[in-house]
């Protein structure tokens, strides 16, 4: 009888389910370090409001009010990234958030007299935005590990 057959009649499951996988441990690990990125870059639109009213384009109304909101938002999506029940949501906040912050990006490269560092800096800045959109991205996906862990609850 093949190991197919066999495994089939004695109900196993294949070795990848059954041994823990270091890719969920990993999406964990990335999971909590994106949450306090994102908590973190909230705190300073709050610990340094001036910087991010600078970097707000000047066709953007209330400049002051959206930036303490995105700071909010980072806040709270970073947070409820942490919530297995709200984690994919958050994940697609996150993504929602980053283009809509995108525009301070530009706003910042064209001026970068507000923030006076080498022109490589600003211009690596922009393609940058677009790992964090996919290192987001990579936490919108059931991850089946933290499922089973969580008592089906969908992370």
């Amino acid at each position: 009888m093949g190991l197919s057959k066999r495994s089939k009649r004695l109900g196993s499951t294949s070795a990848a389910t059954k041994s823990p996988s270091k890719m969920p441990k990993a999406k964990t690990i990335s999971k909590y370090l994106l949450a306090i990125f994102m908590v973190g870059a909230g705190t300073m639109h709050f610990l340094n409001t001036d910087f991010y009213l600078q970097i707000m384009p000047p066709y953007l109304p209330l400049h002051k009010e959206s930036v303490y909101l995105s700071g909010v938002c980072e806040i709270g999506l970073g947070l409820l990234l942490l919530v297995p029940r709200f984690s994919r949501m958050a994940a697609w906040g996150i993504i929602a958030l980053l283009l809509a912050v995108f525009p301070a990006n530009i706003h910042l490269y064209q001026h970068q007299e507000i923030l006076p560092l080498p022109s490589i800096f600003h211009l690596l800045r922009l393609p940058l935005q677009g790992v964090f959109i996919l290192w987001a991205y990579w936490h919108t996906g059931r991850d089946e590990g933290n499922e089973k862990a969580n008592g089906g609850i969908r992370s």
